[in-house]
């Protein structure tokens, strides 16, 4: 992914739900988690400030999720089930955003991603963050 811009629009998959964001480091910070959570969501997620994010609409349409230490709050529209940003349970000022609901980005763009330990969370560890592996994206060759 070569643009780097730290200002985009996005909504949900049905619509009800549009936003604009402003990315903390543009796609510097893409990554993705294996908790029990977002390993079953498998969303690519990027970084925005706590007051990064402005909705357009149906900000009213969004349902937040949140287990173990209910601090991180996963949100999502209530219509169609599209998973669009969480505030982080590492910094509660930072959002991840869901990638794949910014206009002209998809997941596939990124060939590399990292995937955080969130497992072994730090706030549980005491540990500093650690990365648990890449997430890699080939393309198959055309006429594959």
């Amino acid at each position: 992914m070569s643009d780097n811009t730290h200002s985009h629009a996005g909504q949900c998959h049905c619509g009800a739900v549009r936003f604009e964001v402003t990315l903390r480091d543009g796609f510097t910070s893409v990554r993705r988690c294996n908790c029990s959570y977002c390993r079953m969501r498998g969303a690519v997620i990027v970084a925005a400030e706590a007051g990064g994010i402005t909705f357009l609409q149906g900000e009213d349409r969004l349902t937040s999720y949140r287990f173990n230490s209910e601090t991180a709050r996963h949100f999502f529209c209530s219509h169609c089930g599209i998973a669009t940003h969480l505030q982080r349970r590492s910094d509660p000022n930072l959002f991840g955003v869901n990638v794949a609901c910014l206009d002209g980005v998809s997941p596939f763009d990124f060939a590399d991603v990292p995937v955080m330990d969130g497992v072994n969370h730090p706030n549980d560890t005491g540990g500093p963050a650690r990365r648990a592996g890449t997430l890699r994206f080939i393309a198959a060759e055309s006429g594959a």
